[in-house]
């Protein structure tokens, strides 16, 4: 894969489908204001350069609406915020403002790490975001972040084989994802897609059980899944696997492997981000031709997923007045709408979602534009999925260590889910 379409799937690797280790930038830091003069610190992942004209044009608008505040801009590589917020926090070093994921914020914010900001953002503020998406940075019924940029998984689709198969149009159901996986296989010899099931990859079938209607967790954060819907959950992958219309490598390989089968054309469908279908037509021309995009595939709940990202403020910020006025400045409407722009992704205010830019397109417009259309439709009443845990990834693993003794026959799909619940409730303990 091109070394350009790695760097542009570093900035969408938030949506837990791209491998982020995939991507290798050197740090850069850029500091706009005196180090004498009173500012704060505010720490991005991997932003730079693509988009280093749009944060200093937004960062001098903020100092000059605010005389005698002075911003510092630091950018980090992804691979390296957490060991380095980690620390920082520790240190009580950290810097003013932080852009994580709720994932990983929310361990954080179960060690007190984050402001409480319910008590300093008015509601009036607090209701121009999405309130799907703002419930996505509250952690025990507080506020501990404020949401910034979005995407929304789309299914990519190659319209060529769904006519060899004799597919009309792309599922929108698991129930119908495994009719097609069905048809793909026996009129093509092809797979219709791939989903891994390795533990520290991609949380895409964690995301399925809540879609089927699977609850992962109660509200004591015990093991909810151990029911008739969970056992259902855990025997739709087990029929698949068994059925032979998965490939045998997804108990071993990660997502990387969906995205290099669908562009070897070896798979029909693929669930990612609206903008890789620009990566794919540069990758793979003849499969980015014939590749459409459609609305995420969901279960019975007709939940569907948005990866987002936020901003935080430690605790120990000496200037948090500042801090949280920058992050509303940095997240309010204009701002927000113009960084979606260029970026390529979805804001998460009510107003900036309205702009014509996610409404319409040319006629004679691109795939990815098209799919943007499709990604933003969603938005209003997409969710984060997944419960804010703190062992977030040691639940994933209890599940799909089990979930795959099951796929491979050592375990009955009922003394795989109870043994996934055992596994898990160890670390649900306060």
């Amino acid at each position: 894969m091109k070394r350009k379409s790695w760097r542009l799937f570093a900035i969408f690797g938030l949506l837990g489908l791209l491998l982020s280790a995939a991507v290798s930038c050197s740090r850069g830091a850029s500091n706009y204001g005196s180090n004498n003069a009173p500012g704060i610190e505010f720490w991005t992942m991997q932003l730079q350069p693509q988009f280093t004209d749009y944060f200093k044009q937004t960062i001098a608008a903020f100092e000059k609406e605010n005389a005698g505040v002075k911003v510092r801009w630091v950018d980090v590589p992804w691979s390296a915020m957490e060991s380095k917020i980690l620390g920082a926090v520790s240190a009580k070093t950290a810097p003013d403002v932080v852009n994580l994921n709720p994932d990983f914020a929310a361990l954080l914010a179960g060690r007190n790490a984050w402001l409480d900001l319910d008590s300093r953002i008015p509601e009036q503020v607090r209701s121009t975001y999405l309130p799907n998406i703002w419930k996505a940075s509250v952690l025990d019924g507080k506020s501990f972040g404020i949401p910034w940029y979005l995407t929304t998984q789309v299914t990519i689709y190659n319209t060529e084989l769904f006519k060899k198969a004799g597919i009309a149009k792309p599922p929108a159901t698991y129930a119908e994802l495994a009719q097609v996986a069905k048809q793909v296989k026996e009129k093509t010899g092809k797979f219709a897609f791939f989903v891994t099931f390795v533990p520290e990859d991609s949380a895409e079938v964690l995301q399925s059980l809540v879609q089927m209607g699977v609850l992962l967790v109660d509200a004591q954060g015990k093991a909810a899944f151990n029911t008739d819907k969970g056992k259902a959950a855990f025997q739709y992958w087990v029929d698949l696997y068994k059925g032979g219309f998965l490939p045998q490598d997804v108990l071993v390989q990660g997502h990387r492997r969906a995205i290099e089968l669908y562009q070897a054309g070896e798979t029909a469908l693929l669930g990612s981000g609206p903008q890789f279908l620009k990566a794919i037509s540069e990758n793979a021309p003849s499969i980015g031709a014939a590749s459409a995009a459609a609305p995420q595939i969901t279960g019975e709940s007709g939940k569907k997923t948005v990866a987002v990202m936020n901003l935080v403020v430690p605790r120990d910020s000496k200037r948090p007045d500042d801090a949280v006025k920058f992050a509303l400045f940095l997240t309010n409407s204009q701002n927000q709408l113009a960084f979606a722009k260029a970026a390529n992704v979805l804001p998460s205010t009510v107003e900036a979602l309205q702009d014509g830019y996610f409404k319409t397109v040319a006629a004679d417009a691109t795939a990815a534009d098209r799919a943007r259309l499709v990604s933003a439709s969603g938005l209003e009443k997409a969710e984060l999925l997944l419960p804010p845990l703190k062992d977030i990834k040691k639940l994933q693993k209890a599940i799909y260590d089990n979930l795959q003794a099951a796929m491979l026959g050592d375990k009955s799909v009922e003394q795989a889910v109870a043994d996934a619940a055992t596994a898990w409730n160890p670390h649900s303990a306060p």
